[in-house]
């Protein structure tokens, strides 16, 4: 129930009044008086350092182009819209699409965090769609660009001196799309081979705020005998893969050079490779996403990306 401000004088009507959030901050509150709380947010969040920095960066060069630090109560979708047109256009400064992408996130953030607060009635940042400028899209592999990559690998398998690892890897990738990190973090402990659907393995985060991108994988039943001979020759004892990013860099960059690939080869290839080829197969939008580990916001990008490589 609302709270009810009572009439100075006989025949005033009561009026509603909106509560103070916990911040201390209401929709009169400043937008550069918002920030300070919304930087404490971040941190208690556990905001990388450099998202925090540069949130606050992005706000303030929205504060400097509304002018006058205006209530946050009375910044709109339009004055929105209005500022991100100018980043592009008018403020005579390069915006890139991974700036200008980021920009826009910092507006949905703040606003949904004052929404969520209650110290707006409304997020004005909520009908903003995830339109960045235009960029190339990411090489992915054809199909037949595939088959020569397995090829390679599965050849490297059970050559003289027989090598699983490269194998291991690309299918890895190709099957399940995890990125880079979340590759070189994956544990012995998080990889399942006792069911009978086959191999699987749990992305597991340690902050809180990173709980949905947990999520657990399939792989195809052969990947089970390709790790089998791995443990044998490499010995891992925590990690999947004890070494550098780097060193598993220079493993996809000699598959691509044995298997004939002009733009090589690399994880986000393969994580978008992943992610079109279940696309084209009638994967849902939303098991996709997760199975990507994307926030709802990431996604609006994204999808739209996998849609045009899939046509």
């Amino acid at each position: 129930m609302s709270a009810q401000q009572l009439p100075l004088f006989s025949g005033d009507e009561p009026q509603a009044v909106r509560p103070p959030a916990a911040s201390g901050l209401d929709e009169n509150s400043s937008l550069s008086a918002a920030m300070e709380p919304f930087r404490q947010h971040m941190h208690q969040q556990e905001f990388a350092e450099n998202t925090v920095k540069s949130f606050l960066f992005d706000l303030g060069i929205l504060a400097r182009y509304l002018k006058g630090n205006p209530a946050v109560g009375q910044i709109g979708t339009h004055d929105l819209e209005r500022f991100l047109h100018w980043l592009q256009h008018e403020r005579g400064k390069p915006c890139s699409p991974k700036s200008y992408a980021r920009r826009l996130t910092t507006l949905k953030v703040f606003f949904a965090w004052l929404a969520g607060l209650g110290v707006l009635p409304a997020d004005p940042a909520a009908p903003l769609a995830h339109k960045p400028a235009s960029a190339p899209l990411p090489h992915i592999l054809d199909d037949e660009q595939v088959e020569q990559v397995l090829a390679v690998t599965q050849r490297l398998a059970i050559a003289d001196k027989p090598d699983p690892r490269p194998h291991l890897l690309v299918t890895l990738l190709l099957h399940t799309g995890i990125k880079k990190q979340e590759c070189m973090a994956l544990k012995l402990a998080d990889i399942s081979t006792s069911d009978a659907e086959g191999p699987s393995i749990r992305i597991r985060y340690d902050r809180p705020r990173m709980e949905y991108k947990e999520r657990r994988l399939r792989l195809p039943l052969g990947w089970s005998r390709t790790l089998q001979q791995y443990r044998r020759l490499y010995e891992p004892q925590e990690f999947l893969f004890p070494c550098t990013a780097r060193n598993l860099e220079y493993v996809l960059a000699d598959v691509a050079q044995q298997a004939g690939l002009p733009a090589g080869l690399s994880f986000e290839m393969l994580r978008w490779t992943c992610a079109v080829r279940d696309y084209r197969s009638g994967m849902e939008p939303e098991h996709l996403r997760h199975k990507l580990g994307l926030s709802e916001i990431a996604w609006e990008e994204t999808q739209g990306k996998i849609q045009a490589l899939a046509a």
